[in-house]
């Protein structure tokens, strides 16, 4: 555990005034493009707590965007990294090789589902994976189109966000985007018009019908998706959905990809998301959550096809950074030593116990979600019509920021509420953070 106390402390406004002088140097010199969640910056991080350069401690239910699931410096990623940098920071493994990359791609043959026969290659952000993992399936399959689902994310570059659902703020002006992708409905039982019930099967035939006939599935390259929809708003795929599309997949021989960018290393409770319902994708994109903070990503699949592309086709300067290796080879020894699958389970019990006394309470939640430490509420106006209510999602996070927990928000529709705590964190501040949260709501 960290050496920064785990407890909230706000000691000035959020933000703090010397946040506000450093946010100051930050508008004369950063492109305004890139946002932040809250203009708190930060001094140190550790456990479940973030602390900034005011002296505030706040709560994080952010983990960097499910990056942090060790917490932001776990003892054995800083102890592996460190003595990596000692020894050398970069090489570029294709230029002269060095073990940490090989024992990675090991552990990732050894931890994703299906017990056959399976290779990884890896690169910097989850964008890269998912770029290379189409990459790899159209070389594959000899095929070009890439199927995906409403309201998946899968990116900011320009493969990535025509992958991508959601136009803001992820891609409005940013076209023309990549050819041959095509979208199809996804599983969303909650807003699924004749319940959640029917939702699984419905949807998976209604997506399966569009890609026959509209793309042909001899032209489907690889259907990519979610196995939890992050971005999206936590969507898990109503059940029934997700094998049925793999069922379909295998039968036209198209390559499954799994984006687990979001959802693995621990997220769900298990080691990926997928795992819930048996699903063996052919590919499985990994980053965040791999590497404890250090830049990281991966493509793990089948060994026939992650070898289909040619010798020199798949790679970059940075992939497979030897000091992020090593910081992934301590993330997973933090993961299989402190056992954080069976936290991330009793974080859902917590929060799910929480949540829906809360949802008794509170007309606005419409909905709770999610698995693991990665759970959701969707915000509506009224319960029967379940119109979008972003504008609650917002002030619930302000609200909860002022106080010391900092919340991110998601969702197409900007209504969802979601928590990504780490999952080293103390159930007493996991249960304080719910406090404030449940303050919040009773302010909204």
């Amino acid at each position: 555990m960290s050496a920064i106390p785990q407890e909230r402390r706000v000691v000035t406004a959020i933000p703090g005034p010397k946040s506000q002088e450093l946010q100051a140097r930050r508008l004369s010199a950063v492109a305004g493009g890139v946002g932040s969640v809250l203009p708190v910056f930060t001094a140190r991080a550790g456990g479940g707590i973030i602390e900034d350069v005011d002296g505030n401690r706040l709560i994080d239910f952010g983990s960097g965007i499910a990056v942090t699931t060790v917490g932001a410096s776990a003892e054995a990623v800083v102890r592996r990294a460190s003595a990596q940098l000692a020894d050398f920071t970069h090489t570029c493994f294709m230029v002269t090789p060095y073990e940490g990359y090989v024992e990675v791609c090991e552990a990732l043959a050894e931890l994703t589902p299906g017990d056959h026969a399976k290779k990884s290659a890896l690169f910097n952000s989850g964008a890269e994976a998912v770029e290379n993992a189409v990459k790899i399936a159209r070389a594959y399959t000899k095929r070009q189109a890439v199927v995906v689902f409403d309201h998946g994310y899968h990116g900011r570059t320009n493969l990535t966000m025509a992958l991508t659902a959601k136009n803001m703020p992820y891609k409005n002006g940013f076209g023309p985007f990549a050819p041959e992708v095509y979208r199809v409905p996804v599983a969303y039982g909650y807003r699924w018009p004749t319940g959640p019930d029917n939702c699984g099967p419905e949807a998976a035939a209604q997506a399966i019908d569009q890609i026959t006939k509209q793309i042909g599935a001899d032209n489907v390259a690889a259907v990519i998706i979610e196995p939890v929809l992050g971005e999206g708003g936590f969507i898990e795929p109503a059940e029934g959905f997700l094998p049925a599309i793999a069922q379909f997949a295998k039968d036209n021989g198209i390559v499954f990809v799994a984006d687990e960018i979001q959802s693995g290393f621990c997220r769900t409770g298990q080691w990926f998301a997928c795992e819930h319902e048996g699903i063996v994708p052919d590919l499985i994109t990994t980053a965040k959550g791999i590497a404890g903070g250090l830049p990281l990503s991966a493509v793990t699949g089948r060994a026939e096809i992650m070898d289909a592309a040619h010798a020199g086709g798949l790679g970059g300067t940075y992939g497979g950074n030897p000091v992020a290796c090593a910081g992934a080879l301590g993330a997973i020894e933090t993961m299989r030593e402190q056992d954080l699958n069976g936290k991330a389970k009793r974080i859902e019990e917590v929060m799910k116990g929480r949540l829906s006394s809360m949802a008794e309470k509170f007309d606005i939640i419409g909905d709770i979600r999610g698995r693991g430490a990665m759970i959701a509420i969707e915000l509506v106006r009224d319960r029967a019509t379940k119109e979008p209510n972003p504008e609650a999602a917002g002030a619930l996070a302000k609200a909860c920021h002022a106080e010391g927990v900092l919340v991110l928000t998601c969702g197409t529709y900007g209504n969802v509420l979601r928590f990504l705590p780490p999952l080293v964190i103390g159930e007493d501040l996991l249960n304080e953070g719910l406090d404030v949260i449940e303050s919040a709501l009773a302010g909204v």
